[in-house]
């Protein structure tokens, strides 16, 4: 049903109230990467709730320029942290987004690369599939041959696309990790999609490191995407079907935590109460899914350090990626964790407010201001010198390495922490 008032449908469209809590400000301007690259006022956060706030008078049409606006978006929720009158841009965005993607008619070649992307990434056995062509794909060189003549979003996808190593995305994690010594807590590990096929070893180093701070680890074998991408795409059936199968999965285990290492996830996971508020039939049980969700470095640093830590006389800059720092505010626990290491120097990066371009689907829909804010980022870590740089988040981790190359090694936090504590090689 929709308002003949307004633009939009009387399904969940941006608030009133919220809109009304922008002042208009501009405090929001200097962290905004959209804003920061073009200096145009409607690819601001308060010109984009503007903007929302036409759209909710039915003053502006949805399809056009308010799409476009809209879509050059990161969602990077980095003008949340800026604010200081608190504006909820993330929960506007959020009701804007599935929004446009009900009422608005795409280009046929952006409807399909959209239906491809959500057709592929959240399932596992897909995600394998693919492994093996991509592993074929890149020994066959052509990546090199078509880098030049691909139509620019697959020439980022191509470009995005990790090192496959097979065993690795085939490998599956144990159900059960016990610590040696006592055990201080029960935790549920999310092991999730992309994740797990291509970044298994961070999902290894996760359940090893957690053991090794005395927490038992169950793993659910039968669990898939938590429906981040579709939350933050603004394909919210899609979003609501995936986070009803994760709090199926994992709200009977008997733990104290739900452990997350990708900040996408552990995001969208914390805000489970809020997609399913109005179902009489899952609101509850959202609620009590998305009170247990820990990122892994929430939870290691509310722990003492029981490990010892080998020494590790290195330079490493951690980057911030925003669905951790911004959306989640979990800026310190990923430093304190660090820092329990002996001799490891941190340091923060020029403009770490700013988005390194990644954003879930968006260095793949929207490739040039994507390459724009990761060349920059690059150039950021670079200019501090680390011999490490650590985020996480895999999407992070894929799209600075496009832009920083292969000089300077990329980890997870958990990675460089399980190093500390068994060694380079592992235990």
């Amino acid at each position: 049903m929709t308002d003949p008032t307004s633009s939009f449908d009387s399904h969940h469209p941006p608030s009133r109230e919220l809109l009304d809590d922008c002042v208009h400000c501009g405090f929001c301007l200097p962290t905004c990467p959209t804003y920061q690259l073009w200096g145009e006022e409607m690819d601001s956060p308060r010109g984009r709730i503007y903007l929302m706030d036409l759209a909710e008078r039915g003053e502006i049409e949805l399809a056009g320029a308010f799409t476009e606006h809209i879509d050059a978006c990161l969602g990077c929720m980095a003008c949340v942290t800026s604010c200081p009158s608190g504006v909820q841009y993330d929960r506007l965005l959020e009701a804007t987004r599935p929004q446009i993607e009900r009422h608005v008619e795409r280009k046929t070649s952006d409807r399909l690369f959209r239906d491809a992307i959500f057709a592929l990434f959240p399932y596992r056995r897909r995600l394998r599939a693919a492994a093996v062509l991509g592993l074929a794909y890149q020994k066959s060189g052509l990546p090199r041959l078509l880098e030049r003549v691909l139509p620019a979003r697959l020439r980022a996808t191509q470009a995005l696309l990790p090192p496959v190593r097979l065993r690795e995305a085939f490998a599956a994690l144990p159900r059960r990790v016990r610590p040696s010594g006592p055990v201080r807590r029960r935790v549920a590990l999310l092991s999730g999609c992309v994740q797990d096929v291509f970044f298994h070893e961070v999902n290894a180093a996760t359940q090893r490191v957690l053991a090794a701070e005395g927490c038992e680890v169950l793993t659910p074998r039968r669990q898939g995407c938590c429906g981040a991408l579709g939350l933050h795409a603004g394909r919210e059936d899609h979003a609501v079907e995936r986070a009803k199968e994760t709090i199926a999965t994992f709200e009977a285990l008997p733990v104290d935590a739900i452990v997350v290492n990708v900040a996408g996830c552990g995001s969208s996971m914390k805000e489970y109460a809020t997609l399913l508020a109005d179902d009489p039939d899952w609101a509850e049980r959202a609620r009590r899914v998305s009170a247990k969700v820990r990122d892994v470095t929430e939870l290691l640093a509310e722990l003492e350090p029981r490990a010892p830590r080998r020494r590790m006389d290195t330079r490493v800059a951690y980057h911030d990626a925003c669905h951790l720092g911004h959306a989640q505010g979990v800026r310190d626990q990923p430093r304190a964790v660090l820092r329990t290491i002996p001799g490891l120097e941190l340091v923060d990066l020029p403009e770490a407010e700013l988005c390194c371009g990644s954003a879930g689907i968006y260095n793949m829909v929207q490739p040039e201001p994507a390459a724009e804010l990761g060349a920059r980022k690059a150039d950021n870590v670079r200019a501090v010198a680390p011999e490490l740089l650590v985020t996480a988040n895999p999407g992070c981790l894929l799209q600075i390495r496009r832009y920083l190359g292969d000089d300077i090694p990329l980890r997870h936090p958990v990675q460089v922490l399980d190093a500390a504590i068994h060694g380079p090689n592992g235990p």
